[in-house]
C-alpha cells in the first residue's frame, strides 16, 4: 500500500474513532425549551376603557379588628371584547403610582408605605396589569371571568364573577377580585411569614372593586 492510501486510511479510522465516541445527541435543549402558545385574540369588537371614568377601589387591613383601609388606584390604559352583548376578553394595566387613600390623598404616610418595597414596591413595578383569558356565563347576569393578574412582575391567575352591561356603544363591568397578597410576594406583616401577635398581625387578602367604563370608538 502507497504511503497516501495508507495516510488516507489512517484518517478515516480516527474521525470514525473520534465520533464514535461521542455517544448519542443529548435533546436537553429540546425538552427544556418549550414554545409558550400563541395568544390568540378575542372574537367581538375593542372597546377602550375611559380612563377618565374607571376605577379600582382596594381594601385592606388588620387580621383581627376594625382597622382597615380603603382607598383608590386608576387604568392607565387598557380595553373590553365584546361580541353580541358579551364579555369575551380585554385588558387593563394599573397605574400603582396614582394609588390614593379613601379622602383622594396621594402624599401621606399609608400611601408612601404602600409603594415601598414592603408592599407594592412602586419605583421598581410601576404598572399591575390584568388580562382576560376567558369570559363564560354565570349565575344569573353575572359574567365568569378568568384571568391573569400581574403585581411586582408576578403573575398569578385568578378567576371571579362581573356584571357587564353593554348599551348603545358603552360598556360597563364590575367586579369584585379578592386575592391573597402573599401570593405576589407582598409579604409585610403576614401570619405566614412571621410570628406575630394576632393584633399585630394584617389580613393577607385584600379586596378589589373594579369599576369600568368601556367605549366602542
Amino acid at each position: 500500500m502507497s504511503n497516501k492510501r495508507s495516510i488516507t486510511y489512517l484518517v478515516l479510522i480516527m474521525t470514525s474513532w473520534i465520533l464514535s465516541c461521542r455517544g448519542p445527541v443529548k435533546e436537553e435543549n429540546k425538552d427544556n425549551v418549550l414554545a409558550s402558545p400563541a395568544p390568540q385574540a378575542s372574537p367581538g369588537q375593542q372597546y377602550n376603557i375611559d380612563t377618565t371614568e374607571s376605577v379600582v377601589t382596594w381594601k385592606g387591613g388588620m387580621l383581627m379588628g376594625t382597622n382597615s383601609h380603603t382607598g383608590y388606584v386608576y387604568i392607565s390604559k387598557g380595553a373590553l371584547m365584546i361580541q353580541n352583548g358579551q364579555l369575551t376578553g380585554g385588558t387593563a394595566e394599573i397605574d400603582m403610582n396614582t394609588i390614593e387613600d379613601e379622602n383622594h390623598g396621594r402624599d401621606n404616610g399609608l400611601i408612601k408605605h404602600l409603594k415601598d418595597p414592603d408592599f407594592f414596591d412602586v419605583k421598581w413595578f410601576p404598572v399591575s396589569r390584568i388580562e382576560i383569558t376567558k369570559a363564560e356565563p354565570g349565575n344569573g347576569e353575572d359574567t365568569k371571568v378568568t384571568g391573569n393578574l400581574t403585581i411586582k412582575g408576578i403573575t398569578q391567575a385568578v378567576t371571579f364573577p362581573a356584571r357587564v352591561e353593554v348599551k348603545d356603544g358603552i360598556a360597563k363591568a364590575n367586579s369584585k377580585l379578592v386575592i391573597d397578597r402573599t401570593q405576589w410576594g407582598v409579604r409585610y406583616k403576614s401570619g405566614k411569614f412571621f410570628n406575630l401577635l394576632a393584633d399585630q398581625t394584617m389580613a393577607d387578602s385584600i379586596e378589589f372593586h373594579i369599576n369600568i367604563v368601556a367605549k366602542n370608538k
